[in-house]
């Protein structure tokens, strides 16, 4: 598990330079705000939130969704015949 994934990882490392810690959080922070989907949030990520792409990628993410299942609907009849 990489070192910015948890933030006890923080905690338990050397910051020998005093930018260290500082950098530590700074990629904990990017992490969990750009990266990291929380399922409170449907799934989506905080930063998708503020700058309002939730919508947007719930939306796309229904739609892929829906193509899928047509496939494989499609895909299990043409098996089944």
């Amino acid at each position: 598990m990489p070192s910015w994934s948890h933030p006890n990882r923080i905690l338990l490392e050397n910051h020998y330079l005093p930018g260290d810690l500082r950098r530590q959080i700074d990629t904990f922070v990017d992490h969990y705000n750009h990266r990291r989907y929380h399922e409170s949030l449907q799934n989506l990520t905080p930063a998708d939130v503020y700058f309002g792409r939730g919508q947007t990628i719930l939306k796309q993410r229904e739609r892929i969704k829906r193509k899928t299942i047509e496939t494989r609907c499609l895909l299990h009849s043409k098996s089944a015949a």
